[in-house]
Parts: C-alpha cells; sequence; structure tokens
C-alpha cells in the first residue's frame, strides 16, 4: 500500500509504436488486425469483439485481469479479460486483451446502481490487493504547490490566479485528515466517461486509478459534475442514494473543489505543450476568474 504511483500513470508515447505492439499482440493471438479507438493513458484498439489496452505500467498489467475476475465474482460490473495473460512488446509497453463492451452511448446511467457497486469496492479490504495502491492525494498532478508554480502567468490572469490559491489555501487541509483516518479501496475516477451502460446496465471502466483513500474520493468529481461539467441533474443524490452510507461533508466539499482546481492545472499543463488545449484551458480560468458566463467544461 501507499505506492507512489498508480498502475498508469506514465503517457503512451508515440502512436505509431503503441499501434505497432497492438499489431504484434493481434498476431501471436490470432485476432483480426486492430483498429485505433482511442488514445489517453492507454491507446485502445478494436480487434472485432476483443480490445486490445496498450499501456505503460508500473507493475506488470496481469495484477489488473486478476483484479477485473475479482470485481465480477463480486457483482461489480466491469470490463472482463478476454485473456488471462499479458504480452510484452518493447519500449516498455504491455499490451492486455479485453471482451468489448457493446454500449448504447444514449442510454441514461443509472446512477443508483453506479453508488451500490462503489458501496461494493469500499467493503474490500485493500490488504488483500494484489495492485498498486497509492494514496489518492499523492497522485503526481496533485502536487499542487508545483502545478501552480509552473502555470503559465502569459495565459493565467491575476484574477484567476488569486482564486485558485485561495482555492488551495482553504481546502488543503484535507489530506492530513484523510491519511489520519482509515483508509477504502477507491476507484479513483468516478465520472460519467467512465461509466458504460450496455443491455444489463451499468459498467464501471477504467480502473489504472485504484488507490487508498477516503470514501468521499470516489463521490467528489460527481458533486460538482452538474455545476461544473454539465451533467444530467439528480446524478450525485441517485448515486449517494445507491451508495447508502454517510459520508463527511466537509472533506467531500474539500475534495470536489480540489478536483475542480487540478483539473484546470492539468489543462493549463497540456496547452503548454500542445496549444490546441489553449482554448479548454482559457475556458476553464474564465470559471476561476469569476465571470458570470463561464461556459461548461468540456471533459476532453
Amino acid at each position: 500500500m501507499f505506492e507512489p504511483v498508480p498502475l498508469v500513470h506514465e503517457p503512451i508515447g508515440k502512436i505509431g509504436v503503441a499501434l505497432r505492439a497492438a499489431e504484434h499482440a493481434a498476431e501471436v493471438w490470432r485476432l483480426v488486425p486492430p483498429q485505433l479507438h482511442r488514445v489517453g493513458s492507454n491507446a485502445v484498439f478494436f480487434c472485432d469483439d476483443t480490445v486490445l489496452r496498450v499501456s505503460r505500467s508500473s507493475a506488470p498489467m496481469t495484477v489488473a485481469l486478476r483484479f477485473a475476475e475479482r470485481l465480477d465474482h463480486l457483482g461489480i460490473r466491469s470490463c472482463r479479460p478476454a485473456r488471462s495473460d499479458s504480452l510484452r512488446a518493447g519500449n516498455g509497453l504491455s499490451v492486455t486483451a479485453w471482451q468489448r463492451i457493446h454500449f448504447d452511448p444514449t442510454a441514461q446511467v443509472d446512477w443508483e446502481r453506479v453508488g451500490v457497486m462503489i458501496a461494493r469496492v469500499h467493503a474490500i479490504d485493500p490488504a488483500g490487493v494484489d495492485h498498486p495502491l497509492p494514496f489518492c492525494g499523492e497522485f503526481p498532478w496533485w502536487n499542487l504547490e508545483l502545478m501552480l508554480g509552473e502555470a503559465d502567468a502569459e495565459i493565467v490572469d491575476d484574477a484567476a490566479r488569486d482564486a485558485m490559491l485561495a482555492t488551495w489555501e482553504r481546502h488543503r487541509w484535507w489530506f492530513d485528515v484523510a491519511r489520519a483516518a482509515p483508509m477504502s479501496l477507491c476507484h479513483g475516477d468516478v465520472h460519467p466517461g467512465n461509466v458504460l451502460v450496455d443491455d444489463d446496465g451499468p459498467v464501471l471502466i477504467d480502473w489504472d486509478l485504484l488507490s487508498v483513500g477516503p470514501i468521499e474520493w470516489d463521490h467528489s468529481a460527481l458533486l460538482l459534475w452538474e455545476q461544473r461539467w454539465g451533467g444530467e441533474r439528480g446524478m450525485f443524490d441517485a448515486f449517494a442514494s445507491g451508495y447508502g452510507a454517510p459520508v463527511e461533508h466537509e472533506v467531500l466539499n474539500a475534495i470536489a473543489q480540489l478536483r475542480l482546481l487540478v483539473a484546470t492545472l492539468m489543462r493549463l499543463r497540456r496547452a503548454r505543450d500542445d496549444d490546441t488545449h489553449a482554448p479548454e484551458a482559457l475556458r476553464r480560468l474564465a470559471y476561476w476568474r469569476g465571470d458570470p458566463d463561464a461556459e461548461m467544461w468540456q471533459a476532453q
């Protein structure tokens, strides 16, 4: 427990290298040629009903496969492995195979059922989990003093910077409080982008940020999703109802506010390296500046 980083935390690198890794895996596993689906922390490829994930991980990706099988046994709906092994593809990359989820992108998420599943996750004893489990507040991108210090002064005006610094100072206490409290196993990134809906209901995906922390960590993104990201009305209340246990509201609010700060600083960092991210960075700064007409944020 308290590893320094989550399972997947480094960028995948050049997509051509990831493609060659997926092609090699498809050949070894006798799958049809892979088609790129998306690139994020992992590169995801479709081979008909098999999904290949190319990852640069901090531990063997077989830990993710074993954990997925455990989730299935507990009735927590997630991606299911298509194979129990992984393939090392060179350049620090590995490839795993998963069953493709045929989901309806227009379906409404049953957030109450998602809350039920997260309650089951939190009931798992972290000591019995064979998987990297950093403390949630120590993810590299939660080094807020560093992130605030490197924010580009040419983009960040004084009003936005002052508001972000004030938010950090007002809510940073949660870190010490959480470290001193009992730790729960956390999914790490519960939000609408990580929930798919198939014929049997919601499926919770993307467990790469599995970690330990307060139960409020897995509630915090949803708390302000409606107000800041344009989420559907009532989603947090439904999730909390399904979860069925009380939370510490001061801790929850502190983490939720700092999540908004982290999301802004991460987009500013991306904008510094790639100006296509600049419009979204500026959109987020308008919120911190107190602009009454600030637009909803876009996740990606």
